[in-house]
């Protein structure tokens, strides 16, 4: 088996993405990884980040690319979570993007990093690392508008996301306005 061939077994379960950190830990080094990308087996997604040149695209890739650019720990928090989801109608102009470590790396306008505490619950939904769907229901309060959380608590409620417990804590929450 060839170095590519344990790149492309990390990348296809990933939306196609490896980081340089992955990679070294499979022995493949930043000089391979730059050495594939010109060769047109890889494409430079950002700083460290990688993407399969023959990956098909899906709806959650640029989720996680945003995920993969703010690196190690990173997961999606409050509306991007709900956006991925598509528990409600919405277009966030900037995915934000938690972590409790600090990114000194230049990130594109869209990717907004939010500082959060290390152990904050991180699951994935579609593959990426995401805030539940629940606390990121939470997190959006006062920033999108109360119907347009409702909406997304109901349907995440409907697609098995939360939990029934979780479901009447967040209508408590959110003032029983979810109904």
């Amino acid at each position: 088996m060839t170095k590519f061939d344990d790149i492309y077994g990390l990348a296809a379960d990933n939306h196609g993405l490896i980081t340089s950190l992955e990679a070294r830990s499979i022995g493949v080094s930043n000089n391979e990884l730059v050495q594939y990308a010109r060769r047109g087996s890889l494409e430079r997604v950002g700083q460290g980040v990688y993407r399969l040149s023959r990956h098909v695209p899906t709806e959650a890739d640029p989720y996680a690319i945003a995920v993969a650019l703010v690196g190690e720990g990173a997961f999606l928090y409050g509306e991007a979570v709900i956006a991925l989801l598509g528990l409600a109608p919405t277009t966030p102009g900037r995915m934000r993007v938690a972590t409790a470590r600090r990114v000194r790396r230049t990130l594109p306008d869209y990717v907004e990093v939010v500082p959060v505490h290390k152990g904050d619950p991180v699951v994935r939904y579609e593959g990426v690392p995401c805030q539940r769907v629940d606390d990121a229901i939470r997190a959006e309060r006062g920033r999108m508008p109360d119907d347009r959380l409702a909406a997304a608590a109901r349907a995440g409620r409907a697609k098995g996301y939360i939990t029934r417990k979780a479901f009447d804590r967040l209508v408590e929450d959110l003032g029983g306005d979810v109904g």
